[in-house]
């Protein structure tokens, strides 16, 4: 069973940098797939922000976060981590982890991905 935990939000500056983690289980290393993070605003949808396939290591971000925020994952593949610097009030969201088999090709719906953790709120204010 895949479980996806995320971790690592809470209340920083403008400016200021966070960095969210998702720990991932449940995937097997023979089979390709892809962890991706969504945020959503009070009374947005739901965006999306960075994934990376567990295969190559390639990435795709939002063109909101391109040049602010690096997903990464550690060699073992089971933590995915989202480098958030020089956050805007607008990065206010509940960010979440999100993970699917398979090979992704860019930022895509949420329809695409079948596990999700549960979100940590992420707050940019003065």
């Amino acid at each position: 069973e895949v479980q996806l935990q995320a971790s690592g939000g809470g209340l920083v500056q403008p400016g200021g940098s966070l960095r969210l983690s998702c720990a991932a289980s449940g995937f097997t290393g023979d089979d390709p797939y892809a962890i991706a993070w969504f945020r959503q605003a009070p009374g947005k949808e739901r965006e999306g922000v960075a994934c990376i396939n567990s295969f190559g290591g390639t990435t795709y971000y939002g063109e909101a976060v391109k040049g602010r925020f690096t997903i990464s994952s550690d060699n073992a593949k089971t933590t995915v981590f989202l480098q958030m610097n020089s956050l805007k009030s607008e990065d206010t969201a509940v960010y979440y982890c999100a993970g699917t088999l398979g090979i992704v090709a860019g930022i895509t719906s949420t329809r695409l991905y079948d596990y999700w953790g549960q979100g940590t709120q992420v707050t940019v204010s003065s």
